[in-house]
């Protein structure tokens, strides 16, 4: 089979919970060695994280752990600090999130690091980043989606702000880390240099607000919640139906023509308040009550059809379940299942880039605690079985 896209990369992944690990993941899934370093005894935070659980391992585990192998050590032990020195020299990529400081404590940042590899791409998450006022404080997705604005503009348009329903400052924060290792990967093939990368969850929460943000700078204008409808397009939102609802998204004027037109609706294209979308987002509240009443008229079903037809984007409200067993979501291979050590087959998500030669895929389950240590020591380290068992005798490994 051809190589991976990154098989000739090792990265060293210090990080726990998700916004590290989630980028790690995105790493092995395009064929990264990851070796997840984790506390002998208890290991990553989200082992314990349930329920739900499958088997003895926590459903928030698996999912941003899988094509990595887990090595269980004590880095406030010499003897821990050492083996990790050793793997570091090994590696092209170091990833942590400790609090700012908390690497330098344990040995394991950057300046000691990148003493004993030069070449290291070394990977800092925190909810705050490395500078400024607010870096030493603990950063929780949900604190940084209060503070950095989308609470604000997320939920219905009267009542309290809402929260994204996943921990998404977490994830789109690995995600810019995953970039971020990349870009310095490539030009460490220039330069032959490596360097530290700094990502906040703030920053990267700040970043996805995009034209949001910008509407702001553009206007001084604070943004509103419009609910799920859009502060720049209209219609762009959901609707009720004769048995539901759906979601509609009109995003030119020649779509809206068409919409009325199969709608048998017309006049409403050639009205001038409607018949621009300049006209359409400043007369809203005049035409989604008529829209209303025109979805009610038909069923989910048949609107979704008229729609397609159209070339009109819309769609069902599914739930969770209905959207893991859409027939587009299985046909793109988004939900895999995989044999694991200790739980037998489970379904995992898969990869979302589809590459033509080298493809990202599932090698290895998310792997129990300290699964790996041995195989690590033995094959990159060239530990003894007696060095090995040693080790683990005193509590440095597991």
């Amino acid at each position: 089979m051809t190589a991976s896209p990154l098989s000739d990369v090792r990265v060293l992944d210090l990080s726990r919970i998700l916004a590290g690990p989630y980028c790690t993941m995105v790493l092995a899934d395009y064929g990264a060695d990851v070796i997840k370093i984790e506390e002998p005894l208890t290991g990553d935070g989200t082992r314990a994280w349930g329920p739900p659980w499958v088997g003895d391992q926590s459903a928030y585990f698996l999912a941003a752990n899988r094509n990595k192998r887990s090595v269980a050590v004590d880095l406030k032990r010499p003897e821990g600090r050492r083996i990790v020195h050793e793997l570091a020299q090994r590696a092209d990529v170091v990833i942590e999130n400790f609090k700012v400081g908390g690497a330098e404590k344990l040995g394991v940042d950057y300046a000691t690091l990148s003493a004993l590899n030069p070449r290291l791409i070394y990977c800092s998450i925190t909810g705050y980043g490395q500078t400024g006022p607010y870096k030493d404080r603990a950063g929780y997705d949900f604190i940084i989606q209060a503070e950095g604005g989308v609470m604000s503009i997320t939920g219905p348009e009267e009542g309290e702000p809402y929260k994204v329903g996943v921990a998404i400052a977490d994830i789109t924060a690995g995600l810019f880390a995953a970039t971020a290792i990349l870009a310095a990967l490539h030009e460490r093939e220039r330069s032959g240099k490596g360097q530290a990368i700094d990502v906040a969850l703030l920053d990267a929460q700040i970043a996805w607000l995009a034209n949001v943000a910008q509407n702001y700078l553009a206007t001084g204008e604070p943004p509103q919640r419009y609910g799920n409808a859009h502060p720049s397009i209209v219609p762009y939102e959901t609707f009720p139906t004769a048995d539901g609802r759906i979601a509609v998204g009109i995003g030119s004027d020649a779509q809206f023509r068409k919409f009325c037109e199969a709608a048998e609706r017309p006049e409403l294209a050639e009205d001038e308040r409607f018949c621009t979308n300049r006209a359409r987002v400043e007369h809203r509240r005049t035409l989604i009550p008529l829209l209303q009443a025109l979805f009610r008229t038909r069923t989910s079903a048949e609107w979704l059809s008229l729609l397609a037809a159209l070339g009109i984007p819309a769609g069902p409200i599914n739930d969770v379940p209905a959207a893991l067993n859409s027939p587009q979501v299985r046909a793109r291979a988004m939900v895999q299942e995989v044999d694991h050590p200790t739980l037998g087959r489970i379904r995992l998500l898969g990869p979302v880039a589809k590459f033509s030669r080298t493809p990202a895929q599932i090698r290895r389950p998310p792997p129990p605690l300290g699964y790996h240590t041995d195989e690590v020591l033995r094959t990159l380290l060239d530990y003894s079985d007696d060095q090995i068992a040693a080790l683990r005798r005193s509590g440095v490994i597991a």
